[in-house]
């Protein structure tokens, strides 16, 4: 696995987006922190789209 690999990341950002939501958190911070996870994955896969990797 590449560090410079986009989709590598994304995926880490969506493992931790998971964990997020199984934390013991409130669920708005479970929440928050799925979103914001998840849109930092969907930012890596659409650079990943854009630089034709």
């Amino acid at each position: 696995m590449h560090t410079r690999n986009p989709s590598a990341h994304a995926s880490a950002w969506k493992a931790r987006a998971l964990s997020a939501l199984r934390s013991n958190s409130s669920l708005s911070v479970r929440l928050s922190r799925y979103n914001a996870a998840m849109a930092r994955a969907r930012a890596l896969e659409v650079q990943e789209v854009q630089h034709g990797h």
